[in-house]
């Protein structure tokens, strides 16, 4: 690990999926990429090159998912209220870091993400930043770093729309990156060639 941010690590890993398949049968987070690793596995592994602490919330009956999380060395929170959306799962994940100083918020299905990008938000949010979010070509993506003081704000989170009013608070810290793989998620079978 290069560096090791303080902040405690927060992967997504609770939602349906449903663009990639429509009938619920297959987990796209289970999926593999062309190299053979599951995309879940792959986001979490880099993820966990700078965090040294990391929560993947899943949906309760994930059971492969939680084990393929836990393996890859994330502690994994069942959020019994995933089915309500990102700002659940995320709420979930912030009830369960009493001791955090911060969160690095990921997502599962984010597989391409540089790990010196997570390093930039990490750095940034280690030295005080309230909000840091990363941008490429002038498109805000992810991972996403939050301070200490947004705990209430977080934990308060519910539904879908996961914590994009924070977002938009003028306390945001911008930080251009030259990594297209903030934006690249997997939503279909298409992208997951794409990766």
């Amino acid at each position: 690990m290069a560096y090791a941010s303080l902040a405690t690590g927060v992967l997504l890993a609770a939602g349906f999926g449903s663009r990639f398949d429509p009938d619920g049968l297959h987990n796209k987070l289970l999926a593999q990429m062309p190299d053979g690793t599951p995309v879940a596995h792959e986001a979490a592994h880099r993820l966990l090159r700078v965090v040294s602490h990391v929560l993947a919330v899943v949906r309760p009956g994930s059971d492969a998912l939680a084990r393929l999380l836990n393996d890859a060395g994330c502690d994994v929170v069942f959020a019994e209220s995933a089915n309500r959306g990102m700002g659940a799962s995320l709420a979930a994940a912030i009830e369960a870091s009493d001791d955090a100083e911060g969160w690095i918020v990921a997502l599962a299905d984010m597989p391409r993400i540089a790990t010196p990008t997570i390093e930039e938000v990490a750095r940034a949010l280690d030295s005080g930043a309230s909000i840091v979010a990363p941008f490429y070509q002038g498109q805000r993506g992810h991972p996403v770093g939050f301070g200490i003081e947004h705990r209430d704000a977080l934990i308060a989170l519910d539904g879908d729309t996961g914590a994009r009013t924070l977002l938009t608070s003028q306390r945001v810290m911008r930080l251009d990156v030259d990594d297209p793989g903030i934006l690249r998620d997997v939503d279909t079978p298409e992208d997951l060639r794409n990766v």
